[in-house]
């Protein structure tokens, strides 16, 4: 993304398909959009549902997929002690593999649960639904790594693992439904923090399993996980794990800063001691670690024309500022000295980014630290009703403001102002927006974000 945010998710109280769409919902994703979604995957005839609920004292949103009739999957119960009341009535509607029941079709299964689904069969309408190649193929990724971990639980071929149809068509709805819901905030980077597994048992299709379920188990190998909280019963399904698996990046970066942290997806169980539900969280990278990595090079052999093209390439391996200026070198020669920052995260990239775009021979590094001022980034909106973003310095004597310079040119040529006076304009707007903190923050060292 241009901005470069990014989300990560928080299953502190676990993650399935539902709460992905309800956290995705309350952090903006069009309710329109995601209503219309099954009949874009030929499902014409099923419904979505979005309630405002609250789980613990928390407003949540809650995303119900409604078949024909108003049927909806019921909630997995915990299988060593009562299931918490449900409010209002409502269900958590899971999945046949939520419940966990993924099984091979067998001659009485359908008397139990109705027709069935292949995995083959999801796959194949989630290739023909129009969608974006970045969502068709997470989606298709999904499905089969679902059929993968059931097939090695139950014994049979991915392709084969049948799926009732009440889960079949949640499964599809929750997993094209949760990949394309970042798609639609503009978010392509999702990472998430240590998952909540629960505890206890669960009724499975043909008896009790110990959480996690066996194929949920699967999906969740390499992941870190934590077994403690006070969650009893399934808090993980193995359509939250999928979408973890495709989506996630793993840990969220050692920096960040959030931009919206309230969004909560809620799960269909409202016990009374803890919030059942998953929080989203929005964030962008913070861009003034402490402790840097200052990285120089001299260079007498690469043409000027080329020096922006490095500059460039340094920026993009993370470096968080470059200078160049000219120096003397040896016997003589006029040369470019090229001083890049960069946290130590990145530094290694950087300094590839250096042998890679430069004639350099050797690039000198040393640790350093700096003490910056706290920043943040708002949005204005210009005379001509675009929205522009302006950078908040929180200064010693009230905030400094800076408009974004890429966003100060463009302006500039749709309008034919000149630049000065735009960037002007816009400093007075945001200088209405912003109320000065009193004494500046001082960001030094330290190791949360």
């Amino acid at each position: 993304m241009a901005d470069g945010r990014f989300a990560i998710l928080d299953p502190a109280a676990g993650i399935s398909g539902d709460m992905v769409l309800g956290a995705l919902v309350a952090a903006g994703a069009p309710a329109e959009w995601l209503q219309a979604l099954p009949a874009r995957l030929g499902a014409p005839d099923v419904t979505v549902r979005i309630d405002q609920v609250d789980r613990c004292g928390i407003r949540a949103t809650k995303v119900s997929v409604v078949l024909p009739g108003g049927v909806v999957e019921p909630p997995a119960e915990p299988a060593d002690g009562p299931v918490d009341a449900w409010r209002n009535g409502q269900h958590r509607r899971t999945h046949a593999h939520d419940q966990p029941a993924h099984q091979p079709s067998h001659p009485d299964s359908h008397a139990h649960h109705g027709p069935h689904r292949h995995i083959g069969e999801l796959i194949a309408a989630v290739e023909r639904a129009p969608l974006s190649a970045w969502v068709r193929e997470r989606a298709v990724r999904a499905f089969r790594l679902l059929g993968e971990a059931e097939g090695r639980v139950h014994g049979v071929r991915a392709e084969e693992v049948a799926l009732h149809e009440v889960g079949a068509v949640d499964a599809l709805v929750d997993i094209v439904g949760a990949i394309e819901g970042f798609e639609r905030l503009g978010i392509t980077r999702v990472y998430h923090r240590p998952v909540a597994l629960g505890s206890g048992w669960v009724h499975a299709a043909h008896g009790i399993l110990p959480v996690p379920a066996p194929a949920t188990a699967v999906l969740l190998e390499g992941m870190e996980v934590v077994s403690s909280g006070p969650v009893t019963g399934e808090a993980v399904t193995p359509t939250g794990a999928v979408l973890l698996r495709v989506l996630s990046e793993g840990p969220p970066p050692p920096r960040w800063r959030a931009v919206t942290s309230g969004a909560w997806g809620a799960g269909g169980r409202d016990p009374s001691g803890y919030p059942n539900a998953l929080r989203l969280l929005i964030a962008e990278p913070a861009a003034e670690p402490g402790e840097i990595v200052v990285l120089a090079t001299d260079l007498d052999d690469l043409s000027p024309e080329y020096l922006d093209p490095l500059r460039e390439a340094l920026v993009s391996a993370g470096a968080l500022d470059v200078q160049l200026w000219t120096t003397y070198m040896k016997k003589g020669r006029t040369g470019f000295r090229v001083e890049a920052v960069a946290s130590a995260a990145d530094a290694d990239a950087v300094a590839q980014a250096f042998f890679r775009h430069s004639t350099t021979a050797g690039v000198r590094r040393q640790s350093a630290e700096r003490i910056t001022l706290a920043r943040r980034e708002l949005e204005v909106e210009a005379a001509d009703g675009t929205r522009v973003r302006v950078k908040v310095l929180d200064a010693p004597g009230g905030p400094r403001l800076k408009p974004e310079y890429d966003d100060v040119a463009a302006l500039a040529r749709r309008t034919g102002q000149p630049a000065h006076e735009v960037a002007r304009d816009l400093r007075d707007r945001a200088s209405r927006l912003v109320r000065p903190e009193g004494a500046a923050r001082l960001q030094t060292p330290n190791k949360e974000s």
